[in-house]
């Protein structure tokens, strides 16, 4: 089911500018027996888009109206939610009147392998670079290309996800998710403040993991740092955790890190989840 501007049905304007020029954001939410894992810090980070980027924040309240509309459907499935500036005529000028235009969809639960979580994945590094950009750096903006052009570097079944660098040669992320490495009993992560995605699962590891005996520290690192980890693991709101057994041709064991992180986060969704809705 899809909801635009909170009508029943499947399409948009061709004016409107999350078309035409990719100026929205979006959020992608795991539901869970019916109710969407971490919303309240979802709908933060949409704010917090949409102030940066001048667009009108729709409500929390009429989101989550709208969300709690098509969840009630399911049980365990995919919420995307879709902001854009609304329509507003040729041009890169925005019009003198914003009308958000809002898109609330529900999608089928990927099924991933178990041994994703249990062993880990199999990953490669990217050709393809970020951009640098400060001004829209961590909001999941509409524009996506970098990662698009990314994704489509490998066909091969085995290899789940591939890792980018930015155009000054440092790790950032993965093309769907964020990367953290543990060297000596430490976690790393690349500071999202030049470009890449401020993930919701990111920040709740960054909030709580001091408590689990594994305080992360953000900081620029190269390729060759990341190969010389001691284990590496991947994080989105979907997937949740997943520990990388391969990098190119370099193998890792599921370490202590990644345990006590799916540990965290399985807590923090039983603690947190019954308070949804």
């Amino acid at each position: 089911m899809i909801l635009v501007n909170g009508s029943d049905k499947d399409h948009i304007e061709l004016s409107d500018r999350g078309f035409q020029y990719g100026d929205g954001l979006f959020e992608t939410i795991a539901v869970r027996n019916g109710k969407p894992v971490c919303f309240d810090r979802h709908l933060v980070r949409l704010k917090d888009g949409c102030d940066r980027l001048y667009i009108p924040f729709p409500g929390a309240e009429l989101l989550t109206l709208e969300a709690r509309q098509l969840v009630q459907q399911t049980t365990d499935s995919v919420l995307k939610i879709i902001l854009t500036r609304g329509s507003g005529g040729r041009g890169y000028r925005q019009p003198n009147t914003i009308k958000t235009t809002r898109v609330l969809s529900l999608h089928p639960f990927p099924e991933y392998p178990s041994n994703y979580k249990e062993t880990g994945i199999v990953t490669r590094f990217c050709n393809t670079r970020l951009g640098i950009n400060p001004d829209l750096a961590g909001i999941k903006h509409l524009n996506r290309l970098e990662q698009v052009i990314a994704r489509a570097e490998w066909s091969d079944p085995a290899i789940q996800e591939g890792i980018m660098l930015d155009n000054n040669g440092y790790v950032i992320e993965g093309t769907m998710t964020n990367l953290f490495y543990v060297k000596n009993n430490t976690v790393y992560t690349s500071p999202i403040d030049l470009s890449g995605i401020a993930g919701i699962i990111r920040g709740i590891i960054m909030q709580m993991s001091s408590s689990y005996g594994y305080p992360v520290i953000e900081h620029n690192f190269t390729k060759e740092q990341l190969l010389s980890a001691d284990e590496l693991f991947l994080t989105n709101s979907i997937i949740g955790i997943w520990p990388v057994k391969q990098l190119d041709n370099m193998f890792f064991e599921k370490g202590l890190g990644a345990q006590t992180m799916q540990a965290m986060l399985t807590q923090f969704y039983n603690e947190t989840i019954k308070d949804v809705f």
